[in-house]
């Protein structure tokens, strides 16, 4: 099935598609009730003046088969850029056929040849095969950091409390 796989730059006409996507991946972890974004948050911070994101989409024969969404990282311990993968998704249609590994290949590639020396991305814990995928395409888990998280209403009112500096 690879030999008609093609990996491409998204585009802003692929917001819909992208969101899709994400949509899809939500729904096959039983998550989609969490989804809170819209196309249109995908063409405004993706594709915008400062995009904060990009994809690469695999199609087979034309038909969309995945993505892989992808942000720049830094070190500041390494000294060294890297790729954050934030999101990676094949179609039930087409796993078991390397594509989810050619994604990630293709964005570690992209990534290295603007100066990238490493590949991070977290997991739901909840996923066990996307952990052993991982695993398996030589992605160890990382048992030197733990992931915290704050958002909606908790982030917006820790950043708008000011230190008390006395």
């Amino acid at each position: 099935m690879n030999g008609n796989l093609t990996i491409r730059l998204a585009e802003a006409a692929d917001a819909d598609l992208i969101h899709a996507g994400l949509l899809a991946m939500a729904r096959a972890m039983g998550e989609e009730s969490r989804i809170t974004s819209t196309a249109a948050d995908i063409l405004e911070n993706g594709f915008g003046a400062s995009p904060a994101f990009e994809v690469l989409i695999a199609e087979i024969g034309g038909a969309f088969a995945g993505l892989c969404l992808s942000f720049p990282s830094f070190s500041t311990w390494r000294g060294e850029r890297g790729i954050y993968v934030q999101d990676l998704y094949v179609d039930e249609t087409y796993r078991g056929h390397g594509i989810g590994e050619a994604l990630l290949k293709a964005a570690a590639r992209r990534a290295r040849e603007r100066g990238a020396g490493y590949l991070r991305l977290s997991v739901d814990i909840a996923n066990a095969g996307a952990q052993a995928f991982y695993e398996r395409v030589g992605i160890p888990h990382s048992r030197d950091e733990q992931i915290h998280m704050i958002k909606g209403e908790a982030f917006r009112a820790f950043s708008a409390s000011e230190t008390d500096q006395t």
